[in-house]
């Protein structure tokens, strides 16, 4: 069957998402020992990464897991224009600590619109648009993500109850529409920052992330935008 046939089969609901998993290795890192296996997408080719713990999940509760949307700039580069790198960091502890799963969802940066496309949104939120009006200048999807993959990732790992690590009611939405049932949704807020506040109201007011953003709380910065111009913004959860 071709790519596109299994395509086609998975839109019309004939077959679940097709993927297929590698060996299960250790993964030992800053945040604790963990187990990986990497998962290919057969019908767009895409790799990605399962990062478990394995310790069972304390009192019994479902697994904590989170869906973590590649992010370039942010989980490798450390860029403040996001909070993709501390969020990572932030569910990887509480995976450690608590039991888990953290899905690392390759082809989705900056909502799925591409590394070049992000980088063009952020030349237009420089400009003064948000991150929403920036994805429409381009004539892009607000949210371009698809969640199938990840969904029958955690089908296969037997991961049908789960405590979602996310601040976004889209994921949980998604994850249900495929399967996977979301007992409880675990905040993963970090503390804002100068570079990011005007993103994360706007993710709050016109994607209803669920955030308390207290801007008297943003955390400081070395450097502030030039005059003139717009708070970097980010581009995902």
């Amino acid at each position: 069957m071709t790519a596109s046939e299994a395509r086609k089969d998975v839109k019309a609901g004939r077959r679940p998402h097709p993927v297929s998993g590698g060996p299960v290795v250790q993964l030992p890192s800053e945040f604790g020992v963990f187990v990986a296996q990497a998962w290919t997408d057969l019908v767009t080719g895409i790799e990605h990464l399962a990062v478990s713990s394995p310790i069972p999940p304390v009192d019994g509760k479902a697994p904590l897991v989170r869906l973590h949307s590649e992010c370039l700039t942010g989980d490798v580069f450390g860029s403040y224009r996001c909070d993709c790198g501390e969020q990572l960091a932030y569910a990887l502890e509480k995976i450690s600590e608590e039991g888990g799963t953290l899905l690392y969802l390759r082809g989705q940066e900056g909502r799925g619109i591409g590394l070049a496309n992000k980088i063009k949104a952020y030349a237009l939120q420089e400009a003064g648009f948000d991150t929403v009006e920036a994805n429409e200048q381009l004539g892009l999807p607000v949210d371009a993500r698809c969640y199938n993959a990840a969904a029958q990732i955690l089908a296969e790992l037997g991961l049908h109850e789960v405590r979602l690590l996310s601040n976004n009611p889209d994921k949980q939405n998604r994850l249900a529409d495929a399967g996977v049932t979301v007992v409880e949704m675990v905040p993963t807020e970090v503390p804002s920052r100068e570079q990011n506040i005007r993103y994360l109201q706007t993710k709050k007011d016109r994607m209803d992330h669920r955030l308390v953003l207290d801007s008297q709380d943003a955390e400081p910065v070395a450097a502030s935008p030039s005059a003139g111009q717009a708070p970097y913004q980010h581009e995902q959860d």
